[in-house]
């Protein structure tokens, strides 16, 4: 049987979002592409038809999350003014939601213990998504008026990225919610937005 151009994009999107949710789960290193094949009902033998190899899947996978990752934060921010977009961002990173839901989050979260031992091409697009990201809070930064953004963007990012890997790490539930907590207090004092209300 034939397929049309969209029948195969459709099947394109469905093998790449189903690595992207194995690579959140289970880390990059651990993909079996006739397993993951098998998921989307197809047969491993039908990969070719729409990767060039594991590292082109990985590659569009790595990316698909950080553009599914901005979108959903899009879906939650867009009707806040600029203050509270980014109490919101940093209350939604810093959560303990957040924090157990690896296979949802944020990628940079997810991967970047992982990615040191990744090919050049899987860390390339990891570079790239993290740009991405970076640039996308350096403009709700920019809109809430501060200076020196991409600075600042990177400062805060790097601290909730620490934060939120420390507390996947600990075993005590308690002290894991005070690295977050504590985290999230000094972003906030830092930005001065303690009296902005909470969306």
């Amino acid at each position: 049987m034939r397929y049309d151009a969209q029948h195969k994009q459709r099947t394109r999107e469905k093998v790449v979002a189903a690595t992207a949710k194995a690579i959140r789960r289970h880390g990059p290193e651990s993909i079996g592409i006739a397993s993951l094949m098998g998921q989307v009902g197809l047969t491993h033998g039908g990969f070719y038809a729409h990767f060039s190899s594991k590292d082109d899947l990985l590659r569009e996978a790595i990316l698909w999350m950080f553009d599914e990752s901005y979108a959903l934060l899009l879906e939650a921010l867009q009707d806040l003014p600029p203050p509270q977009r980014l109490v919101a961002l940093v209350e939604r990173y810093l959560s303990p939601e957040h924090c157990e839901q690896r296979d949802m989050g944020c990628p940079m979260a997810a991967l970047s213990g992982d990615l040191p031992r990744m090919t050049q091409t899987v860390r390339a697009a990891f570079l790239e998504g993290a740009k991405r990201s970076l640039n996308r809070l350096a403009s709700l930064l920019e809109e809430a008026g501060y200076a020196d953004t991409q600075a600042l963007a990177l400062s805060i990012q790097s601290e909730m990225l620490g934060a939120v890997a420390l507390a996947r790490a600990m075993p005590d539930t308690a002290f894991a919610q005070t690295v977050l907590t504590s985290c999230r207090d000094q972003i906030v004092h830092r930005l001065q937005l303690r009296d902005v209300p909470a969306p």
